[in-house]
């Protein structure tokens, strides 16, 4: 049983950082893809960030420059490091993590439970 949870979130003044870290637990052969989602209030889930398992990174427009993904394979852990925040950054945070179980196996696709990170102005 693989379990990720996710930590870091938190309320966190107009051009604060935060970091968000999201441990996966359980028996993994390999972190593959992960991504990191949000979502606003009265809004839809949206793509923030994700990076391959070949170490391609890809960011929403609104966070570039601003945000950044990176694991620790040691670890099984990922995180989202969080930089100049603005007020329309509040939102609850998804991380992603797709896994291999064992050597060879198809990947499985993981979610974190989210975590509130809150931008005041």
């Amino acid at each position: 049983q693989v379990q990720l949870v996710e930590s870091g979130g938190g309320l966190v003044q107009a051009g604060g950082s935060l970091r968000l870290s999201c441990a996966a637990s359980g028996s993994i052969f390999r972190l593959n893809a992960m991504g990191w989602y949000r979502q606003g209030p009265g809004k839809q889930r949206e793509l923030v960030a994700a990076a391959t398992s070949g170490g391609t990174t890809n960011y929403a427009d609104s966070v570039k420059g601003r945000f950044t993904i990176s694991r620790d394979n040691a670890k099984n852990t990922v995180y989202l490091q969080m930089n100049s925040l603005k007020p329309e950054d509040t939102a609850v945070y998804y991380c992603q993590l797709v896994v291999l179980l064992y050597y060879n196996s198809a990947p499985h696709d993981y979610w974190g439970q989210g975590t509130q990170v809150t931008v005041s102005s």
